[in-house]
């Protein structure tokens, strides 16, 4: 189990990241209805989990769930530097309750996820992100991802959102 620790305003917080275990659907869910407009169905939550266990990461606090990642591994061109297809990490939903956010749990799980995506060969990640979400785009980009592409009306809303792309292994 993976901890952190993050210190401010003279408090001394902590938490814990771990696998995703079907116990923890409920509250996996909760929080993605809570925090993305995107929702899925328990389904896909399960066959993530179950295909590719090692990058479907929940972040707790005092025993409490208050953040996920889950990825995919797909084969793809890379366009990204690499020739040919190439297994690709796909950061398909990352979300931090609202309370807990600004504490580095966001940050922490998309590190995880990614050495984790080096289990299964991964050799680029990628995740889509509303054009309109500066704060996550701007941590994207701290954590070396591009903006690669812009793929128009990817929401269900309409919004358009960016492809950002970075290469494996994290360093």
């Amino acid at each position: 189990m993976l901890k952190a620790e993050w210190k401010g305003q003279g408090l001394q917080q902590t938490f814990k990241m771990r696998k995703f275990n079907l116990n923890d659907l409920k509250c996996v869910t909760y929080i993605n209805r809570v925090c993305l407009p995107e929702n899925y169905t328990d389904y896909f939550f399960v066959d993530l989990h179950r295909r590719f266990p090692e990058t479907f990461i929940v972040a707790e606090e005092n025993g409490e769930i208050v953040g996920y990642i889950m990825c995919r591994i797909e084969m793809g061109l890379s366009g990204f530097g690499f020739h040919g297809l190439i297994k690709k990490g796909h950061i398909v939903s990352v979300a931090v309750l609202p309370p807990h956010r600004g504490k580095g749990i966001g940050k922490a799980l998309i590190i995880k996820a990614m050495e984790n995506m080096q289990l299964y060969n991964a050799k680029q990640c990628f995740l889509e992100v509303r054009t309109t979400n500066t704060t996550a785009i701007n941590l994207y980009e701290k954590l070396g991802f591009q903006i690669t592409r812009t793929i128009r009306s990817y929401y269900a809303d309409g919004e358009d959102a960016y492809v950002m792309t970075r290469r494996l292994p994290f360093e």
